[in-house]
């Protein structure tokens, strides 16, 4: 754990993938976080395939949370069009899911959230141009982008973190396939970070690539995709001293 004097311990982990059938797997998991941080952020993939029952499942271990919990969602919470029952369902049990919104811990940290998406990075940013289609998807990734100008725009605390499920740098995506790096994130996700001054970025979605990366402004960036935690840190996740 990383932690120091006037700071906020936030706990991160994302893609749980939780499902169905594994009741108690995440238990284990909040109590840890109870025992060593003062809130926890919940970057997406929540549930592998998007079911009101897989939601049903992570809830009862995340009732047991003693700490704020934020989280967002990633594309596999999309995959069984259950959105608006996942949301209703995690915040029955106090996590609060954000679209473009944001939380407060304790009137002392910010957490601006989205889900964000993909298109490329940097040199090889993907273009509105051409046809509808790539358009269409050009514009999803904007459309988060100013979503989360959004919410980072309301906080009014002096310390604020951002919470997305896509990649908002490459580094972070290293080590995964060269073929899918322009579907794990986009560039465009970082500059409202930069242009309000985030704290930390924290992600998942890339499983097989790095844990830590910066903005081009110096914004650390963690990657708190669990099998990564797993296999670098042998950890389920992430304190992070704010």
């Amino acid at each position: 754990m990383e932690h120091g004097n006037g700071t906020f311990r936030l706990a991160a982990v994302a893609d749980l993938h939780g499902r169905a059938d594994q009741h108690g797997r995440f238990r284990e998991l909040v109590r840890a976080v109870n025992g060593e941080a003062e809130g926890l952020v919940l970057p997406g993939d929540l549930t592998d395939h998007g079911s009101i029952a897989e939601a049903e499942t992570l809830a009862e271990a995340l009732a047991m949370l003693r700490v704020p919990c934020a989280a967002v969602l990633g594309n596999h919470d999309f995959e069984g069009n259950q959105v608006r029952e996942i949301v209703r369902i995690l915040g029955e049990v106090k996590v609060e899911v954000l679209d473009g919104d944001h939380a407060v811990f304790d009137r002392r940290l910010g957490i601006a959230g989205v889900k964000g998406f993909a298109g490329g990075f940097e040199k090889g940013l993907l273009q509105a141009f051409g046809e509808p289609v790539v358009k269409a998807f050009v514009q999803e990734a904007v459309n988060e982008a100013l979503k989360l100008e959004a919410a980072l725009a309301q906080l009014e605390v002096p310390k604020k973190v951002v919470v997305m499920h896509y990649a908002p740098i490459a580094a972070t995506t290293d080590g995964e396939d060269p073929e899918i790096r322009a579907y794990l994130g986009t560039t465009r996700l970082s500059a409202p970070c930069e242009a309000f001054g985030a704290a930390a970025i924290f992600h998942g979605h890339a499983h097989h690539g790095v844990p830590e990366g910066k903005t081009p402004k110096g914004i650390p960036v963690y990657n708190v995709a669990m099998p990564l935690l797993k296999r670098v840190f042998d950890r389920r996740f992430r304190v992070v001293d704010i």
